[in-house]
């Protein structure tokens, strides 16, 4: 699947991608200058809390720049921000995953603990999902940009009343 179709400029599938950017780089903004604000130690492996997770300095800095690339797409918004959340989202969860495998050791220089992996996980979910929105699927309707650019003969063909269209799965 190619994810640089083009979508119309006034597309609301665009509003999903730009506030979902939006709103998450929002959040790790507030957690990063919490982090800064409280005068962390920079590579301490383990960490204090702030809003309910373990941080540092470090975790801090990877939070504010991670904020930085997600409220930039929202601000560029469209196709841009849909595929900075979907790439956003899966290095939350690969994240997640190899802090999982860190913790307790001396290389958890993020100072993960497991609050902050399962918060990797949900956000990483909740990141992608917003840029996948209407744009993965396997049932996507018939007026969706991303369905007409992938099935451009049976675009062009009238709507069959109730009947499967070319290139409509049957499942």
């Amino acid at each position: 699947m190619d994810l640089r179709d083009d979508l119309p400029l006034d597309h609301r599938l665009a509003q999903v991608y730009r506030y979902g950017a939006g709103l998450c780089g929002a959040a790790l903004l507030v957690f990063g200058c919490l982090g800064l604000a409280d005068g962390l130690a920079f590579f301490s492996t383990s960490g204090e809390r702030v809003a309910g997770l373990s941080s540092n300095g470090l975790l801090s800095l990877v939070s504010i720049a991670t904020a930085a690339v997600l409220i930039t797409g929202a601000v560029i918004g469209g196709n841009t921000a849909s595929t900075v959340n979907i790439v956003v989202g899966t290095l939350f969860v690969l994240s997640g995953f190899v802090n999982l495998t860190l913790l307790d050791s001396g290389a958890n220089y993020l100072a993960f603990g497991m609050s902050n992996v399962i918060f990797s996980f949900v956000t990483g979910l909740v990141i992608a999902t917003f840029g996948m929105y209407g744009r993965v699927s396997s049932r996507l309707p018939r007026d969706n940009p991303y369905w007409r650019a992938r099935h451009p003969n049976a675009a062009a063909q009238p709507e069959t009343g109730g009947r499967a269209a070319i290139g409509d799965s049957a499942f």
